[in-house]
């Protein structure tokens, strides 16, 4: 009889011990420390018609005084024209406060964070409803070999390449809500409902409770950056987080490989050298030897003009001494 007791009070008491760890992780906060940049992660594949993607983030677990991630997954909408708002880190007072994301039927200010896929910092480019069917944006949507009604593909120039996770305050976003996103934001939310759905909540406890997606452990790379839907961290369509430490890494493979495209220039000088081709151009020079000789062979027959012309001087010149004598 106990044991038949005991297992409903285990549940009873396990399900008590999620809520109160969503409670104290999902409230708003306010904290001391910035939370790290964002990973960079792919999208998992899309599950089917009316899932909606909602980015990943940093959240903050008092219990474990740690920042840990919370990865990017693909939720069921709660209701026909709902949008995911994310929420951000913002510094207020400083100190760096959550603002929890939340359903709506429009977009609102999420502190300008490029979360990516759709999330640019303003609005949300990722599709629209329309007639009560969601329309993805297969530019920014991973809905490749997958059954999705409707699609259409529009390019999204992003021209943010930062990865800082919190608004405002030193190397935060120095974004601030426009006048529409302010109106948007005062709005009630999910209908009345709560901010996030069952399954959001879940999830984000579930991450809480994970070693590896704490930043004390994966300093800023969560084994699991982002899920195929809400709660599956065993799936093997999982995708890994990657660091801003591996964008340089390849820059610097394209450094090491533009070499090897310059060595043609460095080539090229050989190609080119000029110096060798110049006794080409030298050429002439040593055809100058040629009319020399023909310049000797005139001089050599020149001594006998020049020998018979001093004696035509010398000839010349007694001449007036004859005169003379005759003269005389």
């Amino acid at each position: 009889m106990k044991t038949r007791y005991l297992k409903p009070l285990l549940a009873t008491l396990l399900l008590a011990s999620v809520s109160m760890a969503h409670a104290q992780i999902g409230m708003s906060v306010s904290i001391g420390i910035a939370p790290p940049a964002l990973p960079i992660y792919d999208q998992p594949a899309i599950p089917g018609d009316g899932y909606m993607w909602t980015p990943g983030y940093w959240a903050w677990n008092p219990n474990d005084n740690d920042y840990f991630w919370v990865p990017g997954t693909w939720v069921n909408a709660p209701y026909s024209g709902a949008l995911w708002t994310p929420g951000y880190w913002a510094m207020e007072d400083n100190q760096y406060r959550w603002n929890r994301g939340y359903w709506g039927d429009h977009i609102g200010y999420y502190g300008g964070i490029n979360y990516g896929f759709g999330y640019a910092g303003v609005g949300y480019q990722g599709g629209y409803w329309n007639h009560g069917a969601f329309n993805y944006n297969r530019s920014v949507n991973n809905v490749r070999n997958v059954h999705v009604t409707n699609t259409y593909n529009t390019r999204i120039t992003n021209v943010q390449t930062s990865r800082v996770s919190f608004n405002g305050g030193r190397g935060g976003v120095p974004m601030t809500a426009s006048k529409s996103e302010q109106i948007i934001n005062s709005m009630p939310h999910n209908k009345g409902a709560e901010h996030i759905t069952e399954r959001q909540t879940q999830h984000e406890t579930m991450a809480g409770s994970q070693a590896d997606q704490r930043l004390t452990n994966n300093h800023g790379m969560p084994k699991v950056a982002a899920t195929p839907q809400a709660g599956s961290y065993d799936s093997n369509r999982n995708e890994p987080g990657r660091a801003e430490q591996r964008k340089p890494s390849n820059q610097k493979a394209a450094e090491q490989r533009q070499p090897q495209q310059r060595q043609p220039e460095q080539r090229q000088p050989e190609q080119r050298q000029p110096e060798q081709r110049q006794p080409e151009q030298r050429q002439p020079e040593q055809r100058h030897p040629e009319p020399r000789q023909q310049e000797q062979r005139q001089g050599a027959a020149q001594p006998g003009q020049q020998h018979a012309e001093p004696a035509a001087h010398q000839g010349n010149h007694p001449a007036p001494e004859h005169d003379h004598e005759e003269r005389r």
